[in-house]
């Protein structure tokens, strides 16, 4: 079964049995009010950082260089940006995640090891 199938079906599955768990322990006015103050931290947090990578992007090519790396942690602070946005905890936790400079280049090398013989640079 393909990769994004399963995380189709299983991450609406995992965050209602989250909201329910949470929900119950908390009560879902507390629930509601962590889930919208992760989403308006995560905003800023991203707009920050997004705007660092912006930076980092633009000094690479004003070096002369190909911006890769920093190419590859702008995309990661998007996909932190879709996650937080989006309700649910365990999409809040992946999301703050990748918004640590440290698993961002973690994922970005792991992802270059896997891929540097599939895709040619030009």
């Amino acid at each position: 079964m393909p990769i994004l199938l399963v995380l189709f079906i299983a991450v609406p599955v995992i965050e209602i049995a989250l909201f329910v768990a949470i929900g119950e322990r908390l009560g879902i006015v507390t629930t509601l009010v962590i889930v919208v103050a992760t989403a308006l931290i995560g905003s800023v947090l991203v707009s920050r950082q997004g705007s660092g990578a912006l930076s980092n992007i633009q000094t690479a090519i004003a070096r002369g260089e190909m911006p890769g790396k920093e190419l590859a942690h702008g995309a990661m602070i998007l996909v932190a940006a879709v996650l937080l946005i989006t309700p649910g905890f365990l999409t809040d936790v992946v999301g703050f995640l990748l918004l640590v400079p440290a698993v961002r280049e973690a994922i970005r090398r792991i992802g270059e090891r896997r891929f540097r013989n599939r895709v040619q640079i030009l």
